[in-house]
């Protein structure tokens, strides 16, 4: 009896398991054009919040300033130099379209009217100009940056604030149109952005200045030329997002203590955003930012870590642990579910094979990433990152030497995270790993091969890495 129940049950898996096998479109494609959604309110609601959550993400994400031009406008005055001394408030000979694009500005084409397309075209647009820039800024073209100008019909009575998002650092353009110019690529990091370089710029930098000395230890005071100097160091592509947290303005050896700016694309089930990713989640870093970093205001943020004196003397004197708005004013924190839900929508890209990698060799390579070379133990796809708490010491990754462990040090656990890999190493142009310092995909796999003692072959080495561009 027993027996013929128990086969009676297999007899339903079974069945099950076959219907379940013949149905996989019913069951996983299409859910936003589901049929039954018009019978079922809640799928439908869910439909609809999705596409909400989308829209408003990718709004917040390219042009939402935060309220940041309160600072970049009204303390610093970065507007005053973008715009030149020929205009009533500007200072200094300004920024024209090619001063732009050499600093890593980019122009979104599509928000260029097809007079101006023409006009460029045909050589009618004076690109070194700083004129041309407000009108590009009028546009909304300049990718991340927002100007608010004293008469937003006429650009002739210049800016009064200038403010930035999230795209300035973390979009770039498909330079369909001209170097620098093009379709938006949402989540590529602006690898051209010189960041310091720009702020540089800025004729106010006292009040950064005295950010900064709010908090050194032992009496240290910096004056505006050293915090010049210290933006001058960081270079294109890179960004210092723990100066204003600890001070410390450059790594061992007088080395650069910047970061490479990461990608935003690629994080859907990844925990950790950052490279030494024990500073939070991708919500966390977004809150993180859009307050401590891009100086937008007001909002609210906390992070009692931050009163740690001795780890972050900056941060603890200023209370950057304990942000706080008004209720009803906030500009930040109604945001960041939308944005969080945009950047983890946005995919990896894909690199074409025979253009980006060599197909034979990536599935050769495929295999050695798997096996011999042990990366698929922390890289672990499809995600390429461990499932989980992604996080090891620089000991565990072979970086237990002063440099290595600079980085992780300046962050609350001491750790990097395991980047994940895919669609990030086939275009990346300043280096690899946090800061650089390995600068080609070779030197990457070398390091590794010596420090697990790997024995990789030198034809392992290149199909691995033909491999690694592949993902």
């Amino acid at each position: 009896m027993r027996l013929r129940a128990f086969a009676f049950l297999l007899l339903i898996v079974g069945g099950a398991l076959i219907l379940a096998a013949s149905l996989p479109a019913l069951a996983v494609s299409g859910f936003l054009d589901q049929p039954t959604d018009s019978s079922n309110v809640w799928d439908q609601q869910i439909r609809s919040h999705t596409r909400d959550m989308m829209d408003q993400g990718r709004e917040v994400f390219r042009y939402d300033t935060f309220g940041s031009e309160a600072f970049f406008g009204n303390t610093i005055g970065l507007h005053q130099a973008l715009e030149g001394s020929k205009f009533p408030a500007g200072v200094g000979p300004g920024v024209s379209p090619n001063t732009a694009l050499k600093v890593g500005l980019k122009v979104d084409a599509d928000a260029l009217p097809s007079a101006v397309v023409k006009a460029i075209q045909a050589g009618q647009v004076n690109l070194d100009d700083p004129a041309t820039t407000l009108t590009l800024l009028q546009l909304g073209a300049v990718v991340g940056v927002t100007g608010v100008f004293n008469d937003p019909n006429d650009t002739s009575k210049g800016l009064k604030a200038v403010g930035i998002q999230c795209a300035l650092c973390h979009s770039t353009v498909d330079n369909s149109f001209a170097p620098g110019i093009g379709k938006r690529l949402d989540g590529w990091a602006n690898q051209d952005l010189n960041v310091g370089a720009i702020i540089a710029l800025a004729p106010r930098l006292q009040p950064v200045a005295d950010l900064l000395n709010k908090g050194l230890p032992g009496g240290q005071q910096v004056d505006v030329p050293t915090v010049q100097k210290v933006l001058m160091s960081w270079g294109p592509g890179r960004f210092d997002a723990e100066l204003f947290m600890d001070g410390k303005a450059f790594g061992p050896g007088n080395s650069n203590a910047s970061t490479l700016i990461p990608d935003a694309f690629g994080l859907a089930g990844v925990n950790a955003h950052t490279w030494t990713g024990d500073w939070g989640t991708v919500t966390y870093w977004n809150a993180f930012v859009s307050n401590l970093e891009m100086h937008g205001s007001p909002g609210t943020f906390f992070d009692p870590r931050l009163d740690n004196a001795n780890r972050f003397p900056v941060a603890a004197a200023n209370g950057f642990g304990h942000v706080a708005s008004p209720p009803g004013v906030d500009r930040i924190s109604p945001k960041l579910g939308a944005l969080q839900f945009y950047q983890l929508s946005l995919p990896a890209p894909k690199p074409q094979a025979g253009k980006d990698f060599d197909a034979a060799a990536a599935d050769r390579g495929r295999v050695i990433f798997d096996g011999k070379a042990q990366c698929a133990t922390c890289h672990v796809p499809p995600t390429f990152t461990e499932p989980g708490w992604n996080l090891h010491t620089p000991a565990e990754i072979g970086l237990d030497d002063d440099s290595g462990r600079f980085q992780a040090d300046r962050s609350p656990d001491g750790k990097y995270r395991t980047t994940p890999l895919a669609g990030r190493l086939y275009r990346r142009t300043r280096g690899f790993f946090h800061d650089g310092r390995f600068t080609s995909l070779v030197d990457v796999v070398n390091h590794f091969d010596g420090f697990s003692k790997l024995g990789l072959t030198d034809s392992e080495k290149n199909d691995l890495v033909e491999y690694l561009k592949s993902i």
